[in-house]
């Protein structure tokens, strides 16, 4: 038989789901629940008006970090690479 989650444990884990940045595969895991699971608590989450506008910016925030993190990762990539050409220029 299944652990009883409470009412608290589904709400934190939708709020994580919803605002971590994880994926939800990533938080079903992490908590030891499904994903069904999980993206039940979410769509019951979000039903109830449980998402506060303080954790909607926050998501919004984490996805701007994310995107602006991929960016500087890829113009470093870049970066790494031309150096390499170039040094291995002759004069």
């Amino acid at each position: 038989m299944g652990l009883k989650r409470t009412d608290a444990f589904r709400a934190d884990a939708a709020r994580i789901a919803l605002t971590s940045g994880l994926t939800r595969k990533q938080v079903a895991s992490d908590l030891g629940v499904g994903l069904s699971t999980l993206n039940k608590w979410v769509t019951a989450h979000r039903d109830t008006d449980g998402v506060s506008d303080k954790d909607l910016d926050l998501a919004r925030e984490n996805e701007r970090l994310r995107r602006e993190n991929r960016i500087l990762k890829e113009e470093r990539e870049i970066l790494k690479k031309a150096t390499q050409f170039f040094a291995g220029q002759k004069p």
